[in-house]
């Protein structure tokens, strides 16, 4: 059984804590496209959801790796380290929702966890390999291969079923969507779960509790799935606003293209040990939907804010990290300012969504406030008007009349049309 000291439970509260806003600030990766188009419920969404984020955290302990052994040095790493980096993590998790923009949670950990270790053992605790094979390469090339593939399947799709029934395709694809969103669920719990469990497998081998290169004990992969689970059932609804309504506006078969895509690509990363941001490749699926279908948009000034928020994660986390890094190398009453400074930011940034609350009822609502589209998606829109798969179907169904006979001139109405 571990020896536990009292900053080593702190660290693993605060680890947990990490968890549980990865797991709301997530939900949307598995569960925005599902609820925007209608295939499920928010609510019934959302506990499908939380299941299988639990049950995925007990598939792997490849990425939980990558952290505990791979990114940083484990030697001389103390728990108030980890601690600081979790500061920085949790802080730029809960600004990002705040603002509802999809950011990587992975990113904001791995960025607290460089800063924290940077300020305290300086830059060569840092295995840089790994960092750039495992963590910076895939945060580039994940979105991109991620949106080629929905693009490329949304065509598929759209061409399989061009001359199928309107409703009844519509009612397929709404099926494969919850299917689909289930196997994302499953692929967040086997990847962002295990973030957690690394990073208090990393503060238990700082703390000498565990032995350096032990996997993650059972009851961390038990606790870091039940953390997450519950984050995501609470729902992060402001990032599920954005990426189901902000980006594109979606149908089922992009929705069904988005989620099928973004988990492939989630789960190799999850068997190769890449600590992928599923944020990063869910936005690009839904991103590649937009321009899949004939007609689609995709609104680029809500994308660009997305992108500069990834380029800001890791920096940004970072350095909160080292400051709080410095704060807490100042002994017992450092450790105990950083806490209550993570408590009262968090407290601060709750009431702040309090002012405009963003829930279960009003999710799929478009925000009026919202920024434009843009100049070439309007553009692009003018020249090829998206076609409405239920106009189509009307307009099938209404026979064309044989003569055109004009409204009398003292007419200021058309008359009423008979069922």
């Amino acid at each position: 059984m571990e020896s536990f000291s009292l900053i080593l439970a702190i660290v693993v509260v605060t680890a947990l804590a990490f968890d549980f806003t990865n797991g709301f600030h997530d939900t949307a990766n598995a569960m925005a496209t599902t609820i925007s188009t209608g295939a499920l419920k928010p609510k019934v969404a959302v506990a499908m959801s939380a299941v299988l984020n639990l049950v995925g955290a007990f598939l792997s302990v490849e990425v939980a790796n990558t952290i505990s052994k791979g990114l940083v040095d484990e030697n001389g790493i103390r728990p108030e380290v980890i601690f600081a980096a979790l500061v920085g993590a949790i802080l730029w998790n809960l600004l990002t929702w705040l603002v509802g923009l999809p950011s990587s949670s992975s990113h904001a950990l791995m960025g607290g966890l460089i800063g924290a270790t940077v300020a305290s053992a300086g830059f060569g605790a840092v295995h840089g390999d790994v960092l750039v094979t495992k963590v910076l390469l895939p945060a580039v090339a994940a979105p991109i291969v991620a949106g080629v593939a929905a693009m490329l399947a949304t065509r598929f799709s759209y061409g399989m079923g061009k001359n199928a029934d309107g409703e009844a395709s519509r009612k397929g694809y709404r099926a494969g969507q919850i299917a689909s969103a289930g196997l994302v669920s499953l692929a967040h719990g086997t990847n962002d779960a295990q973030k957690t469990m690394g990073i208090i497998t990393l503060a238990l081998i700082a703390g000498g509790a565990i032995a350096p290169g032990s996997n993650p004990p059972t009851w961390v992969i038990l606790s870091a799935g039940l953390a997450i689970a519950l984050g995501t059932y609470i729902g992060g609804w402001r990032i599920i606003r954005t990426m189901g309504k902000g980006l594109t506006d979606l149908e089922p078969q992009q929705g069904f293209a988005a989620q099928t895509s973004a988990a492939t690509a989630i789960l190799a990363s999850s068997h190769l040990g890449f600590s992928l941001s599923t944020t990063h490749v869910v936005s690009g699926s839904v991103m590649g939907t937009g321009l899949g279908r004939k007609g689609g948009v995709v609104r680029w000034s809500t994308a660009t804010r997305m992108v500069v928020a990834w380029a800001l994660t890791l920096p940004a986390a970072a350095l909160v990290g080292a400051g709080a890094e410095s704060v807490t190398d100042l002994g017992d009453w450092g450790t105990a300012v950083v806490a209550v400074f993570l408590v009262g930011s968090s407290a601060a940034i709750w009431k702040l969504s309090r002012r405009q609350v963003v829930d279960h009822s009003n999710v799929n609502e478009v925000d009026d406030t919202a920024e434009p589209a843009g100049v070439v998606t309007a553009a692009i829109a003018a020249v090829t008007p998206p076609p409405t798969a239920a106009a189509e179907d009307l307009a099938a169904t209404i026979p064309a009349p044989a003569t055109a006979e004009p409204a009398p001139a003292t007419q200021t109405a058309p008359p009423a049309a008979k069922v």
